[in-house]
């Protein structure tokens, strides 16, 4: 660490209690807040009783789904709910300086395969310095951080010219309803920092995804003449092999932040279904998947080209030029977003966590999958991601984080956080 702290960023960081973030991670692991479900809304109700011990002016709100939903900017979403809560909690500003939002989901994907965890995913699993558990990684690490960085900051008693909101936000793995109906309740802000897991990384921008889905007619017959059908499988397949050809065109000359990933703005068919008896001729395959979105690319122009591309498969084959797949998009929309060339937030994080690590700054890259960053660029704050975790075990039975590597974003966050408001 660095010689150069303030006295009050010393005393903030000193502030940081290891064992408080261990237990608040295990806390907040065993609600099993599945994106949809009604452990979703619960542990918004357990981190707003936290956000209210320290004082922070704290709204929690019911919100009014259909009211969102029939917004003409409704991002989308997958996983069927009845409610959805909002949670913002603040310090009161003492000054006229900027408002930083530190922002993370609540919910996590489902579990998978039982029998490919070591246990009860939503039971955590301690080893060394190793939390595994679903979402132990994406995000309740970076929640937990946030909840840290801002009751030590409480604890050195600074004194903010500027405002910190936290936004803790449901519905970000299916679509982003959470943090676009935060947005919409007004709160807003200068500058944005979102705690997802990106291994020490400053993510400065996130490629989109859409997801899409594509229905295949075929002719039903008995499986025993079937040279007399036509199966919706064997129909789907010189579709998928132009879905192919798309991906490699689409990443042709990818932007330098994502110049690092072998594939930026992949094309993944995530789901395949067809035919209803096993000696029967399919008459109808549902393959659905994501689209990546390229930095900065309309996701009008990216649907299009998909649509396109089927289009194209579909004349050049001899039943479907006369039966065409159908293709529409259901789902989340994640546009791309992206944080201004030049602006300030970026380097007071990378300064930070080189601060608490006494080792070079950080590297600056975008991520390649979509996050809530697009909508709160989107809405004209600018935003970067930084978080404790590695998001290759990200929805996957291997999902764990390092508690220190909590601790150091914790501090990172701290001291990017007095920088980013002032201090009186």
């Amino acid at each position: 660490m660095t010689a150069s702290l303030s006295d009050v960023e010393a005393s903030a960081l000193a502030a940081v209690d290891e064992s408080a973030i261990a237990r608040l991670l295990l806390e907040l692991l065993v609600v099993p807040s599945v994106t949809g479900s009604a452990a979703e809304s619960e542990v918004q109700h357990v981190l707003a009783r936290h956000l209210k011990r320290m004082d922070l002016d704290v709204d929690l709100w019911s919100m009014n789904l259909p009211e969102l939903r029939d917004h003409p900017r409704f991002p989308g979403s997958e996983a069927p709910r009845t409610e959805a809560w909002g949670l913002v909690g603040g310090t009161v500003p003492q000054g006229d300086g900027p408002t930083l939002i530190l922002q993370g989901h609540v919910d996590v994907v489902p579990s998978g395969d039982l029998a490919r965890w070591e246990g009860d995913p939503f039971r955590p699993r301690v080893t060394g310095d190793v939390v595994h558990a679903r979402g132990a990684c994406d995000m309740k690490a970076g929640v937990v951080a946030i909840l840290a960085a801002l009751a030590a900051i409480r604890e050195a008693g600074a004194r903010l010219r500027g405002q910190v909101s936290a936004h803790f936000v449901v519905s970000e793995e299916d679509g982003g309803l959470g943090a676009f109906g935060t947005l919409q309740r007004g709160h807003t802000g200068d500058a944005c920092i979102i705690t997802e897991p990106t291994s020490g990384a400053v993510m400065t921008a996130n490629a989109g995804a859409l997801t899409f889905r594509i229905q295949v007619p075929g002719r039903a017959t008995h499986g025993s003449t079937r040279y007399v059908g036509v199966s919706a499988i064997d129909a789907y397949l010189p579709i998928h092999r132009a879905l192919a050809r798309l991906e490699a065109r689409r990443n042709l000359g990818a932007d330098p932040l994502m110049s690092e990933y072998p594939i930026p703005y992949p094309l993944s068919v995530g789901t395949v279904h067809s035919g209803d008896w096993a000696s029967s001729v399919p008459d109808l395959l549902v393959a659905e998947g994501r689209l990546g979105v390229r930095l900065g690319e309309d996701p009008a122009q990216a649907r299009t080209e998909l649509e396109a591309c089927v289009a194209e498969a579909c004349a050049a084959d001899p039943w479907l030029r006369s039966h065409p797949a159908t293709v529409t998009w259901p789902g989340g929309q994640f546009a791309s977003g992206r944080l201004p060339a030049g602006h300030p937030l970026a380097a007071h994080v990378a300064d930070a966590h080189a601060d608490v690590t006494g080792g070079p700054r950080p590297s600056e890259r975008g991520a390649p999958y979509g996050s809530d960053l697009r909508l709160y660029s989107g809405a004209g704050i600018p935003t970067l991601q930084y978080g404790p975790g590695d998001v290759r075990l990200a929805h996957g039975p291997q999902e764990q984080v390092r508690v220190s590597e909590i601790v150091t974003v914790t501090r990172a966050l701290v001291l990017a956080t007095l920088r980013t408001v002032g201090t009186k």
